[in-house]
């Protein structure tokens, strides 16, 4: 009986097992229930555990499979789980596995988010081990560092990192994700240009790179992304024309391009974007265009056309479009009436419509005053030049009309209804205090007048006295219940916080008006505070606040950041300026144009914020004041002034504290007496107690040589030995960079940072007392004299590194002050007893803008100065990541780059390394007397930092914080993409205290064939066998330019002093321009030269004549390896000039090489794929010259593309065409043809023949 029951559970067995694989087909569900079966794979696991330690998030369970549901995986098990509206604002923790694998034996995590978790740490590179992700949102955290470049193996459809601080390149391998559909990368770090690579991506549906440092021109391999379908660059530096390429994006719904560097016109094209249902365009530089053609696009529902430099008449067709809910058309040229058909978007949708700042005339419609349409919709038509009879008020319901008459109209019945505010009465106000969003309160004296009113969208408000106003306009994109009055909710450390507890905002443009003003000077002051966004490691900081403010019509403050500029949040920053009224009214404007973030820490939260504002008229005339008493008065007020300077002086410079050792501790203002140096912030010594601790400044004593002046040990009264800096002040420079010093030092504390304990101004005697540290300098330990030389081993070599990387970070990203040292070298680099890294000599820092700036002053030392820094004195913090690259290399070989090498290959230290490292030898650069004692793997991470931190593209080194996470190696080491770097050779030392430009040499051309004879002759067949034949391809490959602000073609020279592209002068027929443009590794930009005194100058020719004149002007290369002439084709990818690849008979490779305000390097781009590299069908000889593949290739090429009438051979399929029609001919050559093309040259060779 017992084995029937087993041969009948043996046959219920399979059935039961039928069944559970019936009621388990969806995997995921049957998770729990087969818990004990279904298990993640150990790999994924140890992935997880990677990455909870990288972004140091600390509640996941590891005793527990990921994949079980449990709450400590899972808190959001979809979007669904919160409303719409509030979801975005919940921490999102959720992991998401699928258990059908393998008969649902097996688990696979599929996706990850982890938003709103203010996890901090780096991105981590183990992601890549979730070999089934296939979406990961990271966003609205505080995560620094690169994007890991091989997350390009994730088969990722969604990857958002929107809202951290991640930093450095776009990496262009993330361009072989063949699935991503969605990247959000807005509101970031990153900086550099966007890879080309994207455009390989053509399932790309939404891109997402708003509010980051980009640069560059948008790639035109974009217009392979037929199916993108939301678009946004808001906020980043990308400039060039909006290019006529998205017509290809025949699905896209939304593009956003606000605040950008980008120019006009907006492409006619955009009208073949029938599905476009939301356009943001703004800030446009360039010429006036007309209305764009947007009467297709009748889906859309948000039209933004802000200061566009748009023009003429608003098109009629806008009114028949059911769906707009809003229409931004303020800031243009925009002229004639509102069109009278705008009712009928009133009736339906429309919530905002914005019409201020143009030059509109006619009748204000009827329907805009009525109470149904003024009450429903948000109108802003203020200053404009109405005519007709005017309403009553200036605020009727939401529509906002100050300024909105022309003052012609003498019906106008209220003041503020007319141009520029006229005062009616007799003008009776010579200042103006206003609390912008908050409480009447009393400051020094002066009462600032309540602005508490909540108003927002579309309104103008006047005082109650009637001496003041303001005009806000706009709505908060993605929050349409954001407040216009922002409220501080923390404490407040400031004087008078009673200012800035509350603050004024606008998502667009906030006007304030001085009314009935006294005519005459004034001061301007105006109170900033950031007290929206917070100052820890939450993704609350990492928002940015950026706009521009006008006075009286004068942009006074371009791309102005409150915390930036305050040195972080809760921090005031004050901005004093002085103006003049005329007309009695003063008018300050706040104006957003599109930068910062949006989103960041939440949607809505952006535009300009004021906390207060005070005007003070300056030089009054003092009416009735007889002669005498006004005598009086100044008389005594100079007599005060006097007094008080003496009285400063005997303070702060004479007068010695009374207790302990004589010093006086200053605090924000107040004076507090102690004797412990350690609790102490700012110090003024007495000369006399500094002469005392230095005996006199004894030479015995002297310690060093600073970059200001020597170095004295001291021993203070109380027993403290100090370090004793003395500067000299003969020069108001000297002055400047001690103060500096002072201010700024006195102001930080890190480990890794030398202390300041005071100084001493007396007369023309400027001192600095430090710290001392025993062990004096890096430069001393490694370099110095045999005895004063320090063993430094390995672990101490590393931990010098890693502490002066830690330091610098500091300085760069932590501080409240970013702070640019400018002159990081192994001698400012001090060792305590411990032998711990501490920076030094401060009097070089600079405070840090986020732009760079062109530094007036070079400072620094040859050998450690960052390429752009000591060409073009462009500095910013990738200056200091430069030299602190090469100090690291000092590090690890022991030797200085400042110093010549033995083997004359090799001129400097960077030389070597560079050169070992393409060997695959770095390690041979390892300090010899450290022997076998080190750690290969902490060695070759130190010198490969090291090698990116040198790189000649300042937006190609790492960010120091990165460089700390690579050095520590909780991050991969960021690649460099190989055509930066390929070729390079990097600037010579020597040359390096001198103008780059002055290296370059003329040329000695000689040619094997006179160029002038073979014009005489007119033997074209000679100059395409010539030696200058392979310039003339490009050349004729390259299309003539699209405007006149266009340079087109871009070429150098050689090595001529005149470099780059002739251009016609506006005002001349001749050339009398050169234009440089670089599109290189180190960015864009462009500057002119004046030639109009050089012989090909006078040709007075078009863009056509233009070509053989360079030609000419151009020696061939000197070597098989010099490319010779650089040119740049136009916008199309393929750049410089064809070069024969080494291996093949084909033209495979680009190389550009550049030869500009940077110096000279090169790198190489593949081209191999291209119609014009793959010999159209046929094969050259391996040996072919490039007068062969002239004659051959592109000659043919082109003689097709201009007999198809295409004037851009390589447009669309002209190249091709061109390549057909030489195989259809046989491969004959076509001299005739080239001869008829160039025979209307004649008359120009002639002439040029005489000058040649």
């Amino acid at each position: 009986m017992v084995g029937g029951s087993r041969l009948f559970l043996l046959l219920l067995l399979p059935l039961l097992l039928l069944l559970l694989g019936a009621g388990c087909r969806d995997g995921r569900r049957c998770a729990a229930a087969a818990a004990q079966t279904q298990r993640l794979p150990q790999q994924e696991v140890e992935a997880l555990k990677g990455i909870a330690r990288k972004l140091n998030k600390m509640d996941w369970d590891f005793s527990v499979d990921p994949c079980t549901g449990s709450k400590t995986w899972v808190n959001a098990s979809d979007s669904n789980s919160y409303p719409k509206s509030s979801y975005p604002n919940f921490p999102v923790s959720n992991l998401t596995c699928d258990c059908s694998f393998k008969n649902n034996t097996e688990c696979h995590v599929i996706s990850l988010e982890l938003m709103r978790q203010n996890l901090s740490g780096v991105l981590p590179e183990e992601v890549v081990n979730l070999t089934y992700l296939t979406n990961l949102d990271l966003s609205r955290n505080f995560i620094q560092g690169p994007i890991p470049a091989s997350w390009a193996s994730l088969p990722v459809f969604n990857l958002s990192l929107q809202g951290n601080r991640i930093s450095g390149t776009v990496p262009k391998e993330l361009g072989r994700m063949p699935f991503l559909k969605s990247i959000n990368l807005e509101g970031n770090q990153l900086e550099g240009h966007i890879p080309p690579e994207f455009g390989n991506i053509i399932s790309l549906e939404r891109f997402f790179i708003s509010a980051n440092d980009i640069t560059g021109e948008l790639p035109s391999t974009f217009s392979r992304l037929t199916n993108m379908t939301d678009f946004r660059i808001d906020g980043t530096n990308i400039s060039g024309r909006i290019p006529s390429f998205i017509k290809n994006w025949q699905r896209v719904n939304r593009i956003d391009m606000q605040g950008t560097l980008m120019s006009g016109p907006i492409p006619p094209e955009i009208s073949l974007l029938n599905n476009l249902t939301e356009l943001r365009v703004t800030d446009l530089s360039g010429p006036s265009m007309k209305f764009p053609p947007l009467q297709n696009a009748q889906h859309l529902t948000k039209v933004v056309l802000r200061n566009c430099s748009i023009y003429g008449e608003i098109p009629p067709y806008l009114g028949q479009m059911q769906y707009l809910i809003l229409m931004d058309l303020s800031f243009n040229k925009l002229t004639g009436q509102i069109p009278q058909n705008f009712d009928r978007m009133v009736a339906l949708q429309l919530q905002y419509l914005y019409l201020s700042d143009n030059m509109l005339t006619g009748d204000l419609p009827g329907w805009m005053l009525k109470n149904k349409a003024s009450n429903k919709v948000n109108m802003d038509v203020s200053f404009n030049n109405f005519t007709g009879n005017p309403p009553n008020e200036c605020q009727q319901a939401n529509v906002n009309m100050v300024s909105s008459f022309s003052s012609s109209n003498d019906n106008l019945l209220q003041p503020c209804l007319r141009k520029n505010l006229p005062c009616m009465d007799k003008p009776r106000y010579s200042s103006l205090f206003i609390n912008c969003g908050g409480k009447s309160v009393e400051v020094n004296g002066n009462i600032y007048e309540d602005d508490s009113s909540r108003i927002g969208t579309s309104t103008f408000v006047l005082s109650n006295d009637r001496k003041w106003a303001y005009s806000s306009t706009g709505d908060f994109v993605g929050n349409p219940d954001a407040d216009y009055i922002a409220r501080n909710t923390s404490e407040l450390t400031l004087d008078h916080p009673e200012l800035y507890t509350e603050a004024r905002l606008s998502p667009l443009s906030l006007k304030y008006y001085g009314v009935c003003m006294e005519n005459g000077e004034y001061s301007v002051e105006l109170h900033f505070a950031e007290i929206v966004f917070t100052e820890d490691h939450t993704f609350s900081s990492n928002g940015k606040r950026i706009f521009d403010v006008f006075i009286q019509g004068t942009k006074v403050l371009k791309d102005f950041n409150i915390q930036d500029e305050a040195g972080g949040v809760h921090r005031v920053i004050t901005k004093t300026f002085t103006t003049n009224i005329t007309d009695n009214t003063l008018e300050i404007h706040f104006y957003w144009a599109g930068k910062g973030t949006t989103g960041v820490p939440d949607r809505g939260v952006y535009g300009p914020l004021i906390s207060a504002i005070s005007v003070i008229q300056l030089n009054r005339n003092h009416h009735g004041i007889s002669t005498g008493l006004m005598i009086t008065i100044i008389v005594a007020a100079c007599l005060i002034v006097i007094l008080a300077l003496i009285l400063c002086y005997i303070k702060f410079f004479r007068k010695k504290n009374l207790k302990g050792n004589g010093l006086q501790f200053f605090y924000h203002g107040r004076k507090t007496d102690t004797s412990d140096l350690q609790t102490r912030t700012q110090y003024f010594f007495s000369l006399k107690e500094i002469e005392s601790a230095t005996k006199n400044f004894d030479p015995a004593n002297k310690i060093g040589e600073g970059g200001f002046g020597p170095v004295y040990k001291g021993t203070l009264a109380n027993g403290t030995t100090v370090a004793v800096k003395k500067l000299s002040s003969q020069s108001s420079q000297g002055n400047r960079e001690f103060l500096n010093e002072i201010g700024i030092i006195s102001a930080l504390r890190h480990p890794n940072l030398v202390r300041l304990f005071g100084c001493c101004i007396d007369g023309e005697q400027l001192l600095l007392i430090y710290e001392l540290l025993e062990n004096n300098s890096l430069g001393r330990a490694l370099f110095g004299r045999g005895d004063h030389q320090l063993k430094l081993d390995w672990p101490k070599r590393y931990n010098i590194c890693l502490g002066t990387a830690k330091g610098l970070c500091y300085l760069h990203e932590e501080s409240t002050l970013k702070i640019i040292h400018r002159d990081i070298k192994p001698s400012n680099i001090l060792l305590d007893e411990r032998l711990q890294p501490k920076i030094s000599d401060f009097g070089l820092a600079k405070l840090n803008d986020d732009r760079g700036r062109m530094s007036t002053r070079i400072a620094g030392t040859v050998g450690y100065m960052a390429p752009e820094y000591a060409t073009r004195g462009c500095l910013t913090c990738k200056a200091d990541v430069y030299s602190f690259g090469v100090v690291t290399l000092e590090i690890v070989s022991g030797m200085s780059n400042t110093s010549s090498m033995s083997d004359d290959e090799y001129l400097h230290l960077l030389d070597w390394a560079e050169r070992l490292k393409q060997e695959g030898r770095l390690l041979e650069i390892v300090d010899q007397r450290l022997g076998s004692h080190y750690s290969q793997e902490e060695a070759l991470r130190m010198l490969n930092v090291a090698l990116l931190c040198t790189n000649t593209s300042p937006v190609q080194r790492p960010r120091m914080s990165s460089v700390v996470s690579m050095l520590c190696g909780q991050a991969p080491l960021e690649v460099v993409p190989d055509e930066d770097l390929s070729g390079y050779i990097r600037p010579s030392y020597s040359q390096s205290n001198q103008s780059m430009n002055n290296s370059l040499t003329e040329w000695s051309y000689a040619p094997s064939s006179d160029p002038s004879i073979l014009l005489q002759n007119r033997d074209w067949k000679q100059i395409l066998e010539s030696d200058a034949a392979d310039v003339m391809e490009l050349l004729l490959a390259t299309p003539p330019p699209a405007t006149a602000d266009d340079p087109g073609l871009v070429v150098y020279w050689g090595r001529h002093k005149e470099e780059g592209s002739l251009r016609k002068a506006c005002d001349t027929g001749h050339y009398t321009t050169v234009i440089i443009t670089f599109y290189n590794v180190f960015g864009y930009g462009r500057y002119s030269l004046d030639i109009s005194g050089h012989p090909l100058a006078a040709v007075g020719a078009d863009i056509d004549q233009a070509l053989p004149e360079l030609l000419l002007a151009t020696p061939p290369p000197a070597t098989a390896d010099d490319p010779g002439l650089v040119v740049y084709w136009g916008r199309h990818k393929e750049e410089g000039s064809l070069r024969k690849a080494c291996d093949t008979g084909h033209y495979t490779t680009v190389i550009i090489t550049f030869y500009n305000v940077f110096g000279y390097g090169r790198y190489s781009l593949d081209i191999s794929g291209h119609p014009l590299a793959a010999g159209g069908g046929y094969s050259l000889p391996t040996n072919a010259s490039a007068a062969d593949v002239a004659d051959n290739l592109i000659w043919n090429a082109y003689l097709g593309g201009h007999r198809a009438g295409v004037h851009r051979p390589f447009g669309d399929d002209a190249a091709v065409d061109g390549i057909d029609f030489f195989i259809d001919q046989g491969g004959a050559y076509h001299y005739d043809d080239l001869a008829r093309l160039l025979n209307g040259y004649n008359k120009y060779y002639d002439d040029l023949a005489l000058q040649v």
